[in-house]
């Protein structure tokens, strides 16, 4: 057997199980043997447990046509930048390992509808998962984004998806834009028949040549191919670890929603800005949640993100422990949806007290992206941290 062969394996108890022969991973024992299911997930299956295997069909390496893309002069032209992650991951049966795909051939191949509404181009620019995506990439990113948005491309960001949300947080500080920068990904690789890279792609593309001049996240609105929604960059956050509809827009509707057959419901825009890119970044600053028994010892930081309970609540203890650190502290909450507020109990009038400022509906992880944005210059934090520049706060709490 190789890598990649169709196979059926016969059970001592006498069930069957088909699917195509995987690489076993390192951490798993060597009695296991594991295949890929018709309906793309996994299994592993202890080989002392079965009593006869049957190749069904030799594994043949795909023959890839090579793709002539005709240039539409009456379309738009959209840029996608590939950072990696999984919308970028197959899998190659001959080495057993996952490989990324960054062309814009290997787009189109995914989803050939996208010529329907725009020229491509393709900037292979990162190859990394999203957990491994820092400050020093935001910068990269930003920078390869801004020049293809002063061409007047629309512009697609494909990413992985778990670090997404700060991503797109970074891009809408350092990028005043007057077109959509779009970010996807897919939450299942494209191998899998249950994939969402496709759709999220069409429709990333449908958006991308649409006038809203906003950094977003365009992904799966429900667990089927209904539609995608077009989140606000400093309003979304991922919300579930697997679900292909994970993000969701907190304390606003989507600015946009998406059908992958060309319609779009543009709910609301933000206002057009004058094109401007400031990639600066202090990466020394904190993102801690609060919790029983907190601590804060040993923190260096020029700056702390505190994700307080309910309206912005630290352990009483904690607030003389915060003032002695002498920089900036800002509070949110960790149940996302609400507002902090300073004033209805006495602890959160001590915590303010000592100067933490309180940021309204603004989320943990985009507080933590702006207060490294606004440490870098030489602005009041204060008066910065509070004021709106990209929609992370909102004047009133409706949804």
């Amino acid at each position: 057997m190789d890598f990649g062969d169709q196979i059926e394996i016969l059970l001592k108890d006498g069930k069957k199980v088909k699917g195509e022969l995987m690489p076993r991973p390192e951490l798993l024992s060597k009695d296991v043997i594991i295949l890929k299911l018709n309906s793309g997930y996994n299994i592993g299956i202890y080989k002392r447990k079965i009593k006869r295997i049957k190749v069904l069909k030799k594994y043949k390496k795909e023959k890839i046509k090579k793709i002539k893309i005709k240039r539409n002069p009456e379309l738009p032209n959209i840029s996608i930048i590939s950072t990696g992650g999984t919308i970028s991951s197959r899998v190659d049966y001959e080495t057993g390992g996952v490989y990324a795909s960054y062309t814009a051939e290997d787009f189109i191949r995914f989803e050939p509808e996208m010529l329907k509404y725009a020229n491509i181009n393709s900037i292979p620019l990162i190859n990394k998962m999203s957990e491994d995506i820092n400050p020093k990439d935001w910068k990269k990113i930003a920078k390869a984004t801004f020049k293809e948005i002063k061409k007047g491309n629309g512009v697609i960001i494909t990413h992985g998806t778990d670090t997404m949300h700060f991503t797109s947080a970074a891009l809408s500080f350092m990028i005043k834009t007057d077109k959509p920068i779009v970010i996807t990904g897919a939450q299942r690789s494209s191998d899998r028949p249950s994939s969402d890279a496709y759709m999220n792609l069409l429709c990333s593309t449908i958006t991308a040549t649409k006038n809203i001049p906003a950094v977003g996240i365009c992904m799966h609105g429900t667990m089927s191919d209904d539609y995608c929604e077009f989140h606000l960059g400093t309003k979304v956050r991922k919300m579930h670890s697997s679900r292909r509809d994970a993000f969701k827009s907190i304390g606003v509707k989507p600015l946009a929603k998406v059908w992958p057959e060309g319609i779009i419901k543009i709910n609301w825009k933000p206002k057009e800005q004058e094109l401007k890119l400031d990639t600066k970044m202090n990466k020394k600053v904190g993102l801690i949640y609060s919790y029983p028994g907190m601590k804060i010892d040993n923190l260096d930081v020029d700056g702390l993100v505190i994700a307080g309970t309910g309206l912005g609540h630290v352990p009483s203890d904690v607030i003389s422990k915060l003032k002695k650190l002498g920089i900036p502290i800002v509070v949110t909450t960790q149940t996302l949806h609400g507002r902090v507020n300073p004033y209805v109990y006495s602890n959160l009038r001590k915590l303010s007290s000592i100067g933490a400022i309180f940021l309204e509906d603004m989320l943990p992880e985009v507080a933590y992206v702006k207060l490294m944005f606004v440490l870098s210059h030489d602005w009041n934090v204060k008066e910065m941290m509070k004021k709106n520049l990209s929609g992370e706060i909102t004047t009133r709490s409706i949804l």
